[in-house]
């Protein structure tokens, strides 16, 4: 599917602090990315949360972020995304955070042993 065939929800990126993106929609730098990005619309399309609220807790990481003193360069854009979705999926009781950390050290042990050019594959839990 080629990008102009993707509808994007104008509304839904609006409520969000500056969001990499162009004409068409969110721009991802990295795979990722734009896995994460699709987390967190699943999430609040299963009603885990609203994207209000998504949107809110995402600029309170990002001021958290400012008020750190880190660089607004857009480079850590995504990785501050991951860490509203690690809190709100905490605070909402669909993971803890013992069960994040076994998650991230089973994806990093797979991609350890993932040969470059394939795609790495995480047990079943």
């Amino acid at each position: 599917m080629s990008r102009s065939d993707r509808a994007v929800d104008v509304e839904r990126l609006d409520a969000l602090p500056p969001l990499p993106r162009d004409e068409e929609g969110p721009v991802f730098a990295e795979p990722w990315q734009a896995q994460a990005f699709a987390l967190a619309v699943k999430l609040s399309e299963q009603g885990h949360f609203t994207w209000k609220e998504w949107a809110g807790e995402l600029a309170v990481e990002l001021k958290a972020a400012a008020d750190r003193g880190e660089q607004d360069d857009g480079s850590r854009y995504y990785h501050h995304w991951v860490a509203t979705l690690e809190r709100l999926v905490t605070a909402k009781g669909l993971a803890d955070s013992p069960e994040l950390d076994a998650r991230k050290e089973a994806w990093a042990d797979a991609y350890r042993h993932t040969p470059h050019g394939k795609p790495v594959l995480l047990p079943p839990t």
